[in-house]
């Protein structure tokens, strides 16, 4: 059994490779036990702000063997969507890099759907679900169980020869595999340019995010009206935000994907700020067509671009 373990591990790995993905990495389906408390606090401290589908499945996002039945292993795959492309009119609005171009959540999800077929096809019987950023799974815990890297002070998963810029997923499956035993080891150090730099101070101590401060939340999860105190504090990014990892040492080593879906509408980097503050549903509809931009719908876009006027 141990040998097919290792056999099936190592085609999964290379067959991950070739769909792109950045890098794989695969733990035993357990308990979370160190993860615990942490989410327990986060949550009764309200850090969650208005996301309350976070106190829900509270059990199941500590126990994967509660969410997928049978469940012996999880493969955590990491996929980058780094660009060096940037908004030409530095001074209009900006968008997180993860939303230029197609939703991630269709482009991975699929991939990870071919990786679970491959896997039918060559080991056999294998029951096992997808996981994308969507259901009660704490991605960054398995990926560090899986050693793909750690966690760093901004609570992102850091990679030591890629950085951050990645997309986290995972298939949750039903067979024994090889698993990777060695957590890598925290490299942050003594380094807190990202709690430094966060432009709302939503990074409260080390690994802990009030998410209520967050850019990203409030130009994203945030329902009602942004609230007056972070007037001023936006850095001008209208949808998500990149500081806490444009800043992070380790991001130097990031380099441009190479993935189609991911490169930006051509209209979007050349739009000004002037254009962005005219945009009419159309243009939204036409620029952000299968974007994740579409989660803040017309109107939030909108209500972000009108909050980074005020002063």
């Amino acid at each position: 059994m141990l040998i097919a373990a290792e056999k099936y591990s190592k085609l999964i790995k290379d067959e991950a490779k070739r769909l792109g993905f950045a890098f794989c990495g695969i733990a035993k389906a357990d308990f979370l036990e160190e993860e615990a408390p942490r989410l327990e606090k986060w949550l009764k401290e309200e850090m969650h702000g208005e996301m309350y589908y976070m106190e829900n499945h509270f059990d199941k996002r500590l126990d994967p063997r509660l969410l997928v039945e049978g469940a012996k292993s999880i493969i955590s795959l990491g996929f980058n969507y780094f660009t060096s492309d940037i908004q030409i009119d530095k001074d209009s609005p900006k968008i997180s890099r993860y939303a230029y171009g197609v939703d991630y959540h269709t482009v991975i999800k699929n991939k990870l759907k071919s990786l679970l077929h491959f896997m039918q096809d060559e080991i056999g019987e294998v029951g096992g679900r997808a996981f994308v950023d969507s259901a009660p799974v704490l991605d960054r815990a398995w990926a560090k169980r899986s050693g793909l890297g750690w966690i760093g002070k901004n609570s992102n998963l850091i990679n030591r020869k890629k950085g951050s810029f990645f997309f986290l997923c995972e298939l949750i499956v039903d067979i024994e595999l090889d698993y990777d035993l060695a957590p890598t080891k925290d490299y942050c150090g003594t380094c807190t340019r990202c709690i430094d730099a966060c432009p709302t101070e939503a990074i409260v101590a080390p690994q802990i995010v009030d998410g209520s401060k967050c850019i990203s939340y409030l130009t994203i999860e945030l329902k009602n009206e942004i609230p007056d105190q972070f007037v001023g504090k936006m850095d001008n990014w209208m949808f998500g935000c990149d500081v806490c990892q444009d800043v992070c040492p380790w991001n130097r080593f990031a380099e441009p994907h190479t993935e189609e879906s991911f490169k930006p509408h051509p209209d979007l980097l050349e739009m000004t700020k002037k254009d962005w503050e005219e945009i009419t549903e159309e243009t939204f509809q036409r620029v952000f067509k299968k974007s994740a931009v579409k989660r803040a719908k017309f109107s939030g876009l909108t209500r972000n671009i009108r909050f980074l006027g005020k002063s």
